[in-house]
């Protein structure tokens, strides 16, 4: 197996792995300290229960993940185009400036088979799975953009579920659908524009209609 070593500020790699060969399931993976815990926890939070995000950190936030993948896509003399296979929410760490880093790129293949199938039932269930998946059942770049789409949306509304709704509104830029309530307004809307229009193409049920990440940068123009 060739090995290489990721370098990038958003990716968070793993100081070191620990498995136990009479536990075919149990690993473990150990991470420097990330002190504002993961994505999931700034979802769904209902006021007074937990952190809001401002306009300007959720658009950081997405800028940070779209130049995580875009690393992990590019090939260099170090290393080789790469999927990452699991975007999630619960997958994207913040650090102490709130810029987001990716964990747990390519977990899948330190994982047993039946650890595997829950991992992809419960992304399934979040939305995160590209349509071409169930019948081909392999990632590919376009199967992470995908997820990265339903990140945005997930970032945007401030919800933990994607649904075709929030895709709807983003589709007709009526923001008031699509952008979290505990905001009050509060977003700037050229920012919201173009989001808008890149989330509608990174969920695009053809991969092929899907952008690449260099794409997206561009789009995004941070």
């Amino acid at each position: 197996m060739q090995k290489f070593r990721l370098n990038s500020q958003e990716i968070e790699t793993a100081t070191q792995y620990f498995a136990d060969k009479n536990l075919l399931a149990e690993c473990f993976l150990v991470y420097d300290l990330v002190p504002n815990g993961n994505l999931f926890r700034y979802l769904d939070v209902k006021k007074g229960d937990g952190q809001i995000l401002e306009w300007s950190t959720r658009v950081f936030i997405i800028n940070s993940i779209a130049k995580g993948i875009e690393y992990l896509h590019a090939v260099s003399i170090n290393k080789p185009s790469l999927f990452h296979q699991n975007i999630s929410a619960k997958n994207v760490l913040i650090d102490q400036q709130f810029k987001a880093l990716l964990s747990d790129s390519g977990l899948h293949e330190l994982l047993t088979n039946d650890t595997v199938f829950s991992v992809l039932k419960a992304n399934a269930r979040m939305g995160y799975l590209a349509l071409e998946f169930t019948s081909t059942g392999r990632f590919t770049k376009k199967s992470d953009i995908y997820a990265f789409g339903v990140l945005i949306f997930q970032i945007l509304s401030g919800k933990r579920k994607y649904t075709t709704s929030l895709r709807a509104a983003a589709e007709s830029c009526r923001f008031q659908e699509l952008i979290d309530s505990n905001l009050h307004g509060s977003f700037f809307e050229p920012d919201a524009t173009k989001i808008a229009k890149v989330v509608v193409w990174c969920t695009h049920d053809s991969p092929e209609e899907r952008p690449s990440m260099e794409t997206i940068i561009r789009e995004l123009g941070y």
